[in-house]
């Protein structure tokens, strides 16, 4: 029990981060992304391949679904484990990644992140890891990693992998995105890994969708640093689906969750303007106020909402404002402050403080 509630305490650390959004990855690279603190990411990918008709033969459907469970931590820190029902090896075994993840993001108005991830293949017995970066810049984000294996596949030594990526975002709701990976000093039979996608984040929700093509079955380290060998030249095609589950609306399982306070934040200071929460929404793209002024978010949602600023701001988060009611923050340097709500990304709102 103590275990549950520390976990459910987490929720209440929100981090500033990007999260899972497949607005920011490509299919076949991870990007650097980690849950926010007392989040649990769960993330479905489905790939099938349809086996060509020979000699009269009907074409077979092969499945390949992988998924990732993931649970945020503070200091931008994440463990997890993916999980494949076929094996990059070809033992036709399933696959299990054991991963951790820490992450660093630099601020400005391009944002650059790094991540490191040591891992471990359960089916290939190997000891893997990953360096990865992406780089935001409007509607771009370019991404790179370096990969290294000490089995590879199960049958071989140390290898290393280089891979990239981008992601072009159409809009706040649709992108496109694509990347290769290939091992160094490539050996008899051995591609390049490729894919190539349309993204979606999902209006009024915190998921995102994503439909692709790719030449990889398995979205390992391993099985996404080269062609899958056991297909032929035809593309497997699939998609993969974000789910983020916030531990803090499961608090009522646990203990009575105590009468939340009207109010938070900053609650003697002046308020220079007033923003309303309703339908899903920040109620103004961008607010503009005098320093030493402070901003008021009342929530009139019946689900519970978070003003969460960029890690560089140095400016304080809110935790989960439950429906009526409200936090304040006094803002005490000029600057331009954007924010999100966490458990919603697709909401966000600026405030410019003169």
């Amino acid at each position: 029990m103590r275990l549950v509630t520390a976990l459910v305490a987490l929720a209440t650390a929100v981090a500033p981060l990007r999260a899972q959004s497949l607005l920011y990855r490509s299919p076949n690279l991870s990007g650097t992304w980690v849950p926010d603190p007392g989040v649990v990411q769960f993330n479905f990918l489905h790939r099938f391949y349809v086996t060509p008709s020979v000699s009269g033969s009907p074409h077979t459907v092969i499945n390949f679904p992988t998924f990732t469970l993931a649970v945020g931590l503070p200091a931008h820190l994440t463990l997890g484990m993916r999980y494949a029902t076929r094996a990059t090896s070809g033992s036709g075994a399933n696959e299990t990644e054991l991963y951790g993840r820490w992450r660093h993001e630099f601020g400005g108005d391009r944002t650059l992140a790094i991540a490191v991830t040591p891992a471990y293949n359960t089916a290939a017995k190997s000891v893997d890891g990953e360096v990865s970066t992406d780089w935001t810049a409007g509607p771009v984000t370019l991404l790179g990693a370096v990969r290294g294996m000490s089995k590879a596949y199960g049958v071989d030594t140390v290898r290393v992998a280089l891979a990239g990526g981008a992601v072009v975002r159409i809009n706040s709701y649709v992108g496109v995105s694509g990347d290769i990976a290939s091992l160094l000093s490539t050996r008899a039979g051995e591609k390049a890994a490729w894919s190539f996608g349309l993204v979606f984040a999902i209006p009024s929700s915190p998921h995102t969708f994503s439909l692709h093509a790719s030449n990889v079955n398995v979205n390992t380290i391993q099985g996404s640093s080269k062609k899958t060998a056991t297909i032929s030249n035809k593309p497997i095609y699939g998609f993969e689906f974000t789910i983020p589950l916030h531990l803090s609306r499961f608090r009522p399982w646990f203990h009575k969750t105590p009468a939340a306070p009207a109010v938070t934040g900053d609650v003697d200071a002046p308020v220079a303007a007033t923003l309303t929460i309703g339908a899903m929404k920040f109620p103004a793209d961008t607010v503009v106020i005098p320093a030493g002024q402070a901003v008021r978010w009342n929530n009139t949602d019946p689900l519970g909402h978070t003003i969460t600023f960029a890690a560089a701001s140095g400016e304080a988060n809110s935790e989960l404002i439950p429906q009526n009611g409200a936090y304040v923050h006094r803002f005490t340097r000029p600057g331009t402050y954007p924010y999100h709500c966490t458990p919603h990304p697709f909401m966000k709102g600026v405030v410019v403080v003169r």
